[in-house]
């Protein structure tokens, strides 16, 4: 299956064909059906978990002064007499909380993998979800509808990195994630802990950050100093340590980390040979490596 077959069109196509452009179950255009509120449940594949209070009392009270501006959308549940949401769940749950028994809909044929891209879609385009909601909207594209991490990319506006990035918070220990979660970590801190493997010094990183309000740079700082505490030079090789300890080196090891979104390695002993190693986590981590080294799917090249 192609990429084109399994995405349709970008993101600027999807807003535009399901929210910029409604049209009526026939196909054409029409204006928004009125449909009961009790009706209508959540979107199953909604990756926000989080609504703030304040932010829906204000959206309630703009609402109520000024009107519902842009109908909510919806699909027709499996049994036909209710509906399921696939976007505007803020807006559904300020008319709630106005007491609306009716609410404007646009009522639309869509499948369950683009209802999760939507929904991924209209958060992203609001800065509504947080990082680790955005990993697990990711992680649900790729593991329950086979998408690459292009072709998330491609359906949300993200570039590949950026995904690959993101999908490698969900492996973060649980303490940390929800240090992030809870925004006491940023996701730049997020991405400097990944380096450590140890998840219990992880997780204990993670807390001196927070009580001491270390900056991004110096958490990652702090993670190279772990890092090289944690060598053993061998066989006395004293130019190997040398240079493993030259800023050059550790800028460039920083630098391949970043790009490949995976612990780098530079191992050289200033004779002109040496070797670079990465280390994943899993196959699904060497694909992401893979591609991230030569721009092809590791699909393309085993079958």
């Amino acid at each position: 299956m192609s990429t084109g077959d399994r995405l349709g069109r970008g993101l600027g196509a999807l807003l535009g064909d399901y929210m910029q452009e409604p049209r009526a179950p026939g196909g054409e255009s029409g204006a928004a059906a009125r449909l009961p509120v009790r009706a209508i449940a959540r979107n199953p594949y909604q990756p926000r978990r989080g609504f703030g209070e304040a932010e829906l009392n204000d959206l309630a009270d703009s609402i109520r002064t000024n009107g519902l501006l842009q109908p909510i959308l919806v699909r027709r549940s499996a049994s036909g007499r209710t509906y399921e949401l696939v976007a505007g769940e803020r807006r559904l749950r300020a008319v709630r909380q106005l007491g609306w028994t009716e609410v404007a809909a646009h009522v639309r044929e869509v499948d369950d993998r683009t209802l999760l891209v939507l929904a991924l879609v209209e958060n992203i385009q609001r800065e509504d979800l947080g990082p680790l909601e955005e990993a697990m909207g990711y992680a649900q594209l790729r593991d329950t509808f086979g998408y690459s991490q292009r072709e998330i990319g491609e359906a949300v506006g993200k570039s590949r990195s950026t995904v690959a990035n993101m999908l490698r918070l969900i492996a973060l220990p649980p303490s940390v994630r929800r240090l992030l979660e809870d925004g006491d970590l940023s996701m730049g801190h997020a991405r400097a802990l990944l380096a450590v493997d140890d998840p219990v010094r992880a997780a204990d990183l993670a807390r001196e950050a927070v009580a001491g309000a270390w900056t991004v740079r110096e958490t990652e700082r702090r993670v190279r100093e772990e890092a090289r505490a944690s060598r053993t030079p061998g066989d006395g090789d004293k130019s190997t340590s040398t240079i493993e300890r030259d800023p050059a080196v550790g800028a460039l090891e920083e630098a391949l980390a970043g790009h490949l979104g995976a612990r780098v390695a530079i191992r050289w002993k200033g004779d002109g040979a040496g070797a670079i190693r990465i280390a994943f986590s899993g196959a699904r981590d060497l694909e992401r490596v893979f591609a991230a080294i030569t721009g092809r799917e590791a699909a393309d090249i085993v079958g």
